[in-house]
């Protein structure tokens, strides 16, 4: 009888050892030859489409950051500034005024700068009729400057000042230029009506006037006199018909007269 007990108990610590056992699990890498080839494929295929799909907005994220980067160097910072202000055309006025009218301080970012308002600045200078600003990288600014033609000079006080086809004056000289013809009148300048008709006149002249012509006195705007060489004086009257004014007079510059008047052209006196 005593085997029996024996198994009994044997049963017992088997199923005690069974019911204490762990199971212990561990991770085991696939190899390649796990995964299917064409499970591989779709795989692969998957990813490739992944990575076309990203590349355009990865190359625009890239381009992006390259553009704020250049901004930000051009218009940011002193790397593109201003270096040198180079100035062409200019005779009456010299290079420092212009880069004082300009009032561009160095260093100021080139991209930065107006150019119209710049131009502006240097157009407001006397003897400039207009001026250009332009940019030349990475460190220049270029101003181009037409300046005034004179065509006559007024006589104001002790000094001559010339002026420009608009009535414009824009110089003052301590004597009176050979080149230039001599107009008076009292307020010379763009908005003053007799300025304005006696270089009317003057546009008027034949050359053979003009090489005669002492000066042109604007009386009233209905009274304007040339006074030509050998003491002659012409009458003009006002500004209108000036070429046929100009034409009569010029055929009677052989007469002995000391005063021709071709203020009415169609009917001409002289004595």
């Amino acid at each position: 009888m005593s085997p029996g007990p024996a198994r009994g108990r044997t049963s017992g610590a088997e199923a005690a050892g069974r019911r204490g056992a762990v199971r212990r699990w561990q991770l085991v890498r696939a190899g390649s030859d796990a995964v299917p080839p064409s499970t591989r494929r779709f795989m692969r295929r998957a990813r490739q489409r992944r990575m076309r799909a990203a590349l355009p907005w990865a190359v625009a994220a890239g381009l992006l950051a390259l553009a704020g980067l250049v901004a930000w160097a051009v218009l940011g910072t002193g790397l593109f500034g201003v270096r040198e202000v180079r100035v062409e055309g200019a005779e009456l006025v010299n290079p420092v005024q212009v880069r004082d009218a300009a009032g561009i301080p160095d260093g100021v970012p080139l991209a930065r700068v107006d150019l119209a308002g710049t131009a502006r600045r240097i157009g407001a200078l006397a003897p400039v009729q207009r001026a250009t600003v332009t940019r030349d990288w990475p460190d220049a600014l270029v101003v181009r400057v037409v300046e005034r033609t004179g065509v006559a000079v007024v006589p104001q006080g002790e000094r001559f000042v010339v002026i420009d086809g608009s009535g414009t004056v824009f110089r003052s000289l301590t004597q009176r230029p050979d080149d230039l013809p001599l107009i008076r009148v009292v307020e010379p300048g763009p908005d003053d009506p007799g300025t304005r008709a006696a270089v009317e006149v003057l546009g008027a002249l034949t050359p053979q006037l003009r090489a005669a012509l002492v000066d042109v006195t604007v009386e009233s705007l209905a009274l304007i006199k040339l006074r030509l060489d050998g003491d002659r004086t012409v009458v003009w009257g006002d500004a209108s018909r000036g070429d046929d004014k100009a034409r009569v007079a010029t055929a009677l510059l052989g007469q002995r007269a000391e005063t021709i008047d071709v203020s009415a052209p169609d009917v001409v006196t002289f004595r």
